[in-house]
């Protein structure tokens, strides 16, 4: 993958010879948490000496290139790879969050998916690029206007599918500030905040009308029944039958 940047983290113990870059190979048994990056260009040799389990990212350099820009103000950045077989505690932390979102039975959280990967790509920028100065981190929540752009924003599309970066730009803030503002502002992170829109509205459609669950369940941007009803159990601790039964 000559264009693309190459970030992965491994979930399990595990011993592999490495090359990169044309350099000599590495033998290495590497810990949960170890990190191999890749730049676009540099050319990798693996061999494992056993199955593993890992969370890759691929990134285009346009990809990469925009989130410098964005988050950092940089119009370049060069990775700058860790030594072979360094942990990175961060990392694995985002990397178990997104395994847990992937693996689940139901369909993962768009939202939230894309906040772990913007989030990784941030960690890996700041941390093994030649970004030298990063942005200050927010320490407030949002500005009083951007609160009222973003309700609006949510209150009419909460049902499509949302993006991370179209809400920030909804609010006029960087991905990464946008997070953590509105996360301060509105109490959870935008993916659990626009669950709680969901079902909130799926409660109102179950207690006053007369609709099939499945058809609430897509009317409210979930994917099936069984989608709507394992979010409900989860974060409501009651299900749409129940709800249909007690009105």
């Amino acid at each position: 993958m000559a264009d693309h940047h190459l970030a992965g983290v491994l979930l399990s113990p595990a011993r592999v010879r490495v090359s990169l870059g044309g350099q000599p190979p590495q033998d290495l048994d590497v810990s949960p948490g170890a990190l191999i990056v890749q730049p676009a260009d540099v050319e990798g040799r693996y061999a494992w000496a056993s199955r593993r389990e890992s969370i890759v990212v691929a990134w285009t350099r346009e990809t990469l290139r925009e989130l410098a820009d964005r988050e950092f103000g940089a119009r370049r950045a060069e990775l700058r790879p860790p030594p072979l077989g360094t942990v990175d505690p961060q990392a694995l932390r985002t990397a178990l969050l997104l395994k847990a979102e992937l693996v689940q039975r139901e369909v993962p959280n768009r939202l939230y998916v894309e906040s772990l990967i913007t989030l990784h790509g941030i960690q890996l920028l700041r941390q093994y690029s030649d970004i030298s100065q990063a942005e200050a981190s927010v320490k407030g929540g949002l500005p009083a206007q951007s609160v009222r752009r973003v309700r609006e924003y949510l209150d009419a599309s909460f049902t499509t599918k949302l993006s991370l970066t179209e809400l920030a730009s909804v609010a006029g803030l960087s991905t990464r500030h946008f997070l953590q503002a509105f996360t301060r502002t509105f109490g959870d992170p935008p993916h659990r905040y626009v669950i709680g829109l969901r079902l909130s509205f799926a409660e109102k459609l179950l207690r006053t009308g007369d609709l099939a669950i499945a058809e609430i369940a897509y009317l409210c941007g979930f994917s099936s029944q069984s989608h709507l009803t394992t979010s409900m159990r989860k974060h409501r601790q009651i299900t749409p039958l129940q709800i249909r039964r007690d009105r």
